[in-house]
């Protein structure tokens, strides 16, 4: 009998860790969004995108990105994206409306056709205007999205950081598991790793930069390359300004097709 109680408060104990270890991963995850992409009230910068090919042709876009938070991080957030170059999407707007528990809404006007188009919510994953990117990439995946856990703790270059695997809850992803490299010391996602279903290591995201701006640690550095394509999107943030007062009436269809020149110059 007391054989049994031992193995039973051994299991007991193992089984509250496993919870422990389970609860902690996924707050690592919310703190890491939250430094991510809910800094500040709002958020204006200018964007660089240099998408290379595997013989190293380029091509660049370049873009002014608004974003503001209306609630607590990981709560409502919507995003305002106006594109300057190349000649071929000047004038483009992507705008996007980011609700806790739901899917978001996304809308990209055309130009060239004079048109909003929705973007369905199956579409999340395609690429963003031919990036390696997606266009959830650019507005950020839910926590509550996928399954994590912490895997270990190490060092990536000098910094300490919690290494998180997460597993889409859904079987829509293109990728069976991403392992994320969260730094210990203010929560930014330093590298991240996606697997194919076959487990193939397939694509990475790292931060080549991280400055203090207004305060806020923030990632003004940033490459995405598919390793099974050789392809490599490469971006870079400028002018980058939190708490500017970006009004609500910004996000709306009216100025998807005729936006302010005041937020995106």
């Amino acid at each position: 009998m007391k054989t049994l109680m031992t193995v039973a408060a051994a299991l007991g104990v193992m089984l509250m860790a496993s919870t422990s270890f389970a609860a902690s991963a996924e707050e690592v995850m919310k703190k890491s969004q939250a430094a991510f992409l809910y800094q500040g009230k709002d958020f204006k910068v200018r964007v660089t995108m240099r998408l290379v090919s595997k013989s190293g042709q380029e091509r660049i876009r370049e873009m002014t990105m608004l974003r503001k938070n209306f609630g607590e991080p990981g709560g409502e957030q919507k995003y305002f994206i106006y594109f300057h170059k190349p000649a071929d999407v000047k004038d483009m707007t992507f705008m996007v409306y980011k609700y806790p528990g739901r899917d978001a809404d996304r809308w990209l006007f055309v130009p060239a056709i004079n048109m909003v188009k929705r973007i369905a919510a199956q579409d999340k994953h395609s690429s963003f205007v031919g990036s390696d990117f997606s266009y959830e990439d650019v507005s950020g995946r839910k926590v509550e999205d996928d399954t994590h856990t912490l895997t270990k703790e190490e060092k990536l270059g000098n910094r300490d950081c919690y290494v998180i695997k997460s597993v889409p809850r859904a079987g829509d992803m293109d990728y069976a598991y991403k392992l994320s490299w969260i730094a210990k010391d203010d929560m930014l996602p330093l590298k991240e790793e996606y697997y194919d279903k076959r487990s193939g290591l397939y694509k990475v995201f790292t931060a080549d930069e991280t400055k203090v701006v207004k305060g806020f640690p923030t990632v003004t550095k940033r490459t995405m390359k598919n390793l099974q394509s050789g392809h490599g999107t490469y971006v870079t943030y400028t002018d980058a300004d939190y708490d500017a007062g970006i009004p609500d009436s910004l996000f709306s269809e009216r100025y998807l097709r005729q936006p302010p020149r005041k937020w995106v110059e």
